[in-house]
């Protein structure tokens, strides 16, 4: 890995491939191993933020993946860190510079708050994403019409083209699971999700006509919990788990609130979430009956 060996034994390339996500994954990847090169070094913040002549709590943020980077500072601190191998110097420094590139759901900006926006990058590149959720059916599974209902419940007041604009973006999203290299989508819904007729019987009916014809993709999963199994491990709410293939991305436990989210990547704090979803998918029927239980809920409609 880059940092144990500041010549390298990997070239450049394999190392700094396509990653999938766009800039938000990118920042992601460069800060962690600009972290790992510090660590390495037993340079603190404080002395990484004097040499590229910046506070430590910015050295902070960019090891996290929370800014963009300039080419300069990532060349200074690659220089601080004695990384001197012009392979693998030049490759970290192109990674800086597509760290700039704004991401398809950049149109969206108007739109689109920060916290959401991390989100919307850590998706595209997930391998495998498993969700839970207590209320709604999750937004890459959501038909246009069920997704238009969900947007006005959160913004009642907004005018009818932000409205469009929101259902546009989530419908945007929904094109990752068609592309190459999708990931696995496996989500665990309450039964009430698929109960409640959000946006009224006309358009539940036709979303869950949806989930049969998605439940046929090979990779999408779906189980629903039943109101029968009593009390469940997820007491606390929805919440995603992000898995990736890029071995510098830690799985990331996503839990969004009315106007913010938090995203979790502590070791603790992600085994935790991975235990909850794995009996959540034990106590959910299985697999297999989600099609014949949809046909069952849709004759109530």
């Amino acid at each position: 890995m880059i940092g144990s060996q500041p010549g390298g034994e990997e070239s450049a390339g394999s190392m700094f491939g396509q990653h999938r996500g766009g800039p938000t994954v990118l920042r992601i990847v460069l800060g962690s191993q600009l972290r790992r090169l510090r660590e390495e070094r037993q340079i603190t913040c404080e002395e990484a933020g004097t040499a590229i002549r910046a506070s430590h709590s910015k050295i902070s943020r960019m090891e996290l993946g929370r800014v963009r980077f300039r080419r300069r500072d990532v060349a200074d601190l690659l220089t601080l860190y004695g990384l001197a191998e012009p392979d693998v110097r030049e490759a970290m420094l192109s990674l800086a510079d597509r760290t700039s590139a704004p991401g398809w759901w950049h149109s969206y900006s108007d739109i689109l708050p920060n916290w959401f926006e991390i989100y919307i990058g850590l998706e595209e590149a997930a391998s495998r994403i498993r969700t839970y959720e207590v209320q709604f059916v999750p937004g890459l599974l959501q038909t246009e019409d069920y997704a238009r209902a969900v947007t006005l419940l959160g913004h009642p007041t907004s005018p009818g083209h932000e409205v469009e604009r929101r259902v546009g973006l989530r419908m945007r999203r929904q094109s990752l699971l068609s592309a190459p290299q999708s990931p696995h989508l496996w989500a665990v819904v309450d039964e009430a999700v698929l109960r409640r007729p959000l946006g009224g019987g006309k358009v539940m009916r036709r979303q869950l006509e949806h989930l049969v014809e998605v439940t046929e993709l090979p990779n999408v999963t779906l189980q629903m919990v039943p109101f029968n199994r009593g009390g469940h491990a997820a007491a606390g709410g929805p919440f995603s788990i992000l898995r990736f293939a890029e071995r510098d991305l830690p799985d990331v436990v996503y839990l969004e609130q009315l106007t913010s989210a938090l995203y979790l990547d502590k070791r603790d704090d992600v085994d935790h979430y991975h235990m909850v979803m794995e009996r959540l998918c034990i106590d959910a029927q299985p697999a297999s009956e989600i099609r014949d239980t949809l046909h069952r809920i849709l004759r109530d409609f």
